[in-house]
């Protein structure tokens, strides 16, 4: 059975993106290594990086991007409507693991929490990553690599007429969650940790406000990026012992599912789930059940 291609990239508007980015990037290659030529350069280098992409490359205007609102580093919006924030790093300071990224994200979603922005993104001038934050999670929207010769064509998820669209195909992540920082590496600013837990809220399976460490619920992860795998199978248990509850440890019933999938990602990676093992424990079993049954609903 033929199988066809994602409904997006029959837009006009798509093909349209992806012609400018080709044609466009070339030059933003030359620009990009000339801004970055003298070395050790300042926050101010990599956002003129990201003014040249957003509205070089991509078909964003000048006007569209708003500096140092509410401490945000850039604000993307037209018309009124604020569609993404985005944290600016030094040049060469953010190491593309997971750990270091999650640090300078948790900071930009404070401030995307507090403009209720539904997008944010963070990036040292050389990457470049966006997710979406809704239900009480993250989710990765892309990962560029700024000096990449080809192309890519993921831009097309923060184009104007691409942000505002549910991605359809999300880039996984490149490193695995245990690549370490490099040394000089920025932390992602001032680090909020949940009072209890002494934990921030990507360690957390529900984060209702990121700027509320009382609304972060169910710890699931390690500070550095790790799966939990003492507390992981307590935080399944505690859902899906009062699955159909209109509350369950305050997390509204609407975002369960997302969180029950957000777990159930993390027993994957961690080989935990009955198709990863033979033996696999009651409540990794029962979790593969309810989410069978999920999506014979869906």
């Amino acid at each position: 059975m033929e199988i066809s291609a994602p409904s997006y990239r029959s837009l006009a508007a798509y093909r349209h993106c992806i012609e400018r980015v080709a044609a466009a990037w070339p030059h933003f290659l030359i620009t990009r290594t000339d801004r970055l030529r003298h070395g050790d350069e300042s926050e101010k280098v990599a956002e003129a990086i990201l003014e040249d992409l957003l509205t070089g490359v991509l078909d964003w205007s000048k006007g569209d991007l708003a500096y140092q609102i509410d401490f945000a580093d850039i604000v993307l919006s037209r018309n009124l409507a604020k569609y993404l924030v985005i944290e600016v790093k030094r040049p060469g300071s953010l190491h593309p693991g997971r750990p270091a990224f999650d640090r300078a994200i948790e900071q930009v979603r404070r401030y995307a929490d507090q403009q209720k922005v539904p997008l944010v993104a963070v990036s040292d001038g050389r990457f470049l990553y966006a997710g979406d934050v809704a239900r009480g999670g993250r989710t990765d929207r892309i990962f560029v690599d700024l000096s990449a010769s080809e192309p890519p064509h993921s831009l097309w998820w923060l184009s104007m007429h691409g942000i505002y669209r549910p991605c359809e195909e999300a880039v996984s992540w490149p490193l695995t969650p245990e690549s370490e920082p490099c040394a000089g590496e920025v932390p992602g600013g001032e680090q909020l940790f949940h009072p209890k837990y002494a934990l921030p809220a990507s360690c957390f399976a529900y984060v209702g406000d990121a700027n509320e460490p009382s609304t972060w619920k169910l710890p699931y992860r390690l500070a550095d990026g790790r799966t939990d795998e003492k507390r992981l199978p307590k935080a399944i248990q505690a859902l899906l012992s009062n699955y159909r509850g209109a509350k369950v440890g305050g997390i509204p019933e609407q975002h369960l599912r997302d969180v029950l999938v957000r777990l159930a990602q993390a027993a994957e990676a961690a080989g935990r789930m009955p198709r990863n093992a033979n033996d696999a424990a009651p409540v990794y079993r029962q979790l593969a059940l309810v989410l069978e049954q999920l999506a014979q609903g869906a």
